[in-house]
C-alpha cells in the first residue's frame, strides 16, 4: 500500500477523505510552531489548514522539534502531510470525517537544525509563534541564548526574536503575534515575563528589550479538544485500508474545538484564521472560556469520576449509555455547576456549553476512564469543585444534591483497606483498585476510626484540604453524609438509581 506524501496525493482523488490542492501546498511560511505533539496537529494545525483551504490565512506552518524523544523522519517522509480523523457527536449527530492537513510545511530538529530555525526567524514572512511545549515548558531556567541550540523553550524562542530583531534592524512592524497552548492559567503572560527576564540575564541591548515588550504580543490563550492520537494497531489498519494509504502520523481526534485567544483587533488581524472556524475565538478576556471548562465539564468529571466507577463503569462514554447515571451526570452539569459558576456567564452560553459537553461524554470513539480521573482526586475537588459549591450556596440557598451526591462517592472512593508498595487501594466488589491521591493515608486513617457522619464532618471541615470550611454550607454536610450511609448499606448504583428517581419526581 502506497504512503501518504506529495507525491501519492494525485493518486487518492477516490479516497474518503479531504485532500489539499497543490496551490495549498505553495503557501508561504508564516508560522513557527514549537511542539510536535497530537494536541497542536489535532487543533490549531487543523485549524490553519481548514482556513487555509478557504482562502483566509494562507500560510504554512515551520516545526521544531524541541526535544530529544522520538524523531521527525515521519513528517520528512510524508512531506509534513497527516491525516486527522474526526470522529464524536455534535448536536446530538455522528461526525465522521477525514482530511489531510498539509498545514506543515516542514519539521526541524532543534538539536541538529537550529541555524536553519534561526534563518526562519529572518523571513518576512514569519508572523505567528505557536508553542505547546508541555506545562514544564514555561518556566525561567538559566539559560544561555547564544546556546545551539539554547536548553528551554523560553530560551529558544528569545533566540529567535533576537535573531530577528538584528536581521531587520529593530523594525517595529517586524514584530510576531506569540500564542503559547500550554494548559496553564496566564500561559501568554508568563511566558513574557520568563522572556523579559532572560534578556536581562543574557545582558541583551535595551533597543532590543523595547522591541521585545513593544513589538510583540504574547496571548493568553486555552485550548480544549481531545485528541487521543495514533488509535490501536487495529483501527489504524482498518482506516488505512478504507483510506488507501499508509499514515504514520495517522490522529484521531474529537470533533469538539476550542481555542480562546486573548488579543486585540491587531492580534486578530494577524490571526486572520479565526473567520475560518467557529472553534476559534479571539477577544480581549477569555476567562469565561476557562471558567465554563474548569467549572462544567472538569467539575463534571470530578464529581462524577468516584460514583461512576463504584458503580461498575468503566469508561465516560459506558457511564453516559446507562439511563441513571446519564440523567445524573445532566443534572449535576445544568442543575448544580452551570448554576453555580462564580463568574458571569449568560444563560444561553452556559446551557449551550453543557449540550456541547454532554456530547462529548457520548462520544463512542473516545475511550476516557474513570479511574484515570480520579488521580489527585482531592486537589482537582477543591480546584475544580469547591468555589462553585460555595458559589452555588450563595445564590441559591439550597444544597446542591447531585453535587453532595458526588461528593459523598469521593469519601466512599477514598476508603483505603491497604497499603503496598507506597500505594493505597481500596476494594470494589472484591478488586483492588488504586488510590492515587496525596491524602490517601489521611483518609484510611480516618476510615478505621469513624462512622459516616463523624468522618463527613471531619472531612468537610478540612480547610487544609478545601481552603474553606464546608459544614458551614447549611445542610450540605448533613446530605453529603446521609447519601454516603445510604451508599453503604444498599450501594452506589442503587444511590444513584434512588436519587436520580426521587429528582424526576421533584
Amino acid at each position: 500500500m502506497k504512503e501518504l506524501s506529495t507525491n501519492t496525493l494525485a493518486g487518492l482523488g477516490t479516497a474518503p477523505v479531504a485532500l489539499p490542492e497543490a496551490a495549498h501546498l505553495a503557501l508561504p511560511e508564516k508560522v513557527l510552531q514549537f511542539g510536535t505533539g497530537v494536541l497542536l496537529r489535532g487543533l490549531p494545525d487543523y485549524l490553519i489548514d481548514k482556513a487555509n483551504r478557504q482562502g483566509i490565512f494562507n500560510g504554512r506552518i515551520v516545526v521544531v522539534k524541541s526535544t530529544d524523544g522520538g524523531d521527525i523522519t515521519a513528517f520528512t517522509r510524508q512531506d509534513g502531510l497527516y491525516t486527522l480523523c474526526i470522529r464524536g457527536i455534535e448536536d446530538g449527530q455522528q461526525i465522521e470525517e477525514n482530511v489531510v492537513s498539509s498545514a506543515i510545511s516542514r519539521v526541524l530538529s532543534a538539536k541538529s537544525q537550529w541555524a536553519e530555525v534561526l534563518r526562519f526567524a529572518q523571513s518576512p514572512d514569519l508572523a505567528v509563534v505557536i508553542s505547546n511545549t508541555t506545562e514544564v515548558g514555561i518556566q525561567l531556567v538559566a539559560d544561555d541564548i547564544r546556546r545551539t541550540p539554547p536548553q528551554s523553550f523560553p530560551g529558544k524562542l528569545l533566540a529567535v526574536l533576537y535573531a530577528r530583531w538584528q536581521a531587520f534592524g529593530g523594525d517595529p512592524t517586524k514584530g510576531l503575534v506569540i500564542v503559547p497552548t500550554e494548559l496553564i492559567p496566564d500561559n501568554g503572560r508568563k511566558l513574557e515575563a520568563i522572556l523579559l527576564e532572560l534578556a536581562h540575564r543574557n545582558e541583551l541591548e535595551a533597543e532590543f528589550i523595547d522591541w521585545l515588550e513593544t513589538a510583540n504580543t504574547c496571548c493568553n490563550s486555552l485550548v480544549d479538544r481531545i485528541v487521543p492520537g495514533r488509535p490501536d494497531a487495529a483501527m489504524q489498519a482498518a482506516l488505512e485500508a478504507e483510506l488507501g494509504y499508509n499514515d504514520d502520523l495517522l490522529t484521531m481526534s474529537e470533533v469538539y474545538r476550542l481555542w480562546a485567544i486573548e488579543g486585540d483587533d491587531h492580534v486578530r488581524q494577524v490571526l486572520a484564521f479565526e473567520q475560518a472556524d467557529k472553534g476559534v475565538v479571539v477577544q480581549p478576556d477569555i476567562q469565561q472560556f476557562r471558567e465554563l471548562k474548569l467549572r462544567m465539564l472538569n467539575g463534571a468529571h470530578t464529581l462524577s469520576c468516584g460514583l461512576a466507577f463504584l458503580s461498575g463503569f468503566d469508561t465516560v462514554r459506558a457511564a453516559m449509555e446507562d439511563e441513571a447515571l446519564s440523567r445524573f451526570i445532566t443534572h449535576l452539569m445544568q442543575d448544580n455547576l452551570r448554576a453555580g459558576i462564580p463568574y458571569p456567564v449568560a444563560e444561553a452560553v452556559s446551557r449551550e456549553f453543557g449540550h456541547q459537553v454532554l456530547d462529548r461524554f457520548r462520544n463512542p470513539y473516545i475511550e476516557h476512564r474513570w479511574l484515570g480521573i480520579t488521580l489527585n482526586y482531592s486537589a482537582k475537588l477543591q480546584m475544580r469543585a469547591v468555589a462553585t459549591l460555595v458559589h452555588y450556596f450563595e445564590r441559591h440557598r439550597q444544597v446542591p444534591q447531585c453535587a453532595a451526591v458526588g461528593f459523598a462517592a469521593y469519601l466512599l472512593f477514598m476508603r483505603g483497606t491497604h497499603e503496598q508498595d507506597h500505594t493505597w487501594y481500596g476494594e470494589l466488589n472484591g478488586q483492588a483498585y488504586p488510590i492515587q491521591d496525596e491524602k490517601a493515608a489521611y483518609f484510611a486513617d480516618l476510615w478505621q476510626r469513624l462512622d459516616a457522619a463523624e468522618l463527613t464532618n471531619t472531612v468537610l471541615r478540612n480547610q487544609s484540604l478545601w481552603s474553606h470550611d464546608l459544614t458551614t454550607l447549611p445542610g450540605f454536610a448533613a446530605q453529603v453524609a446521609g447519601q454516603l450511609q445510604l451508599m453503604l448499606d444498599q450501594g452506589v448504583y442503587a444511590t444513584v438509581v434512588s436519587h436520580v428517581g426521587a429528582q424526576v419526581s421533584a
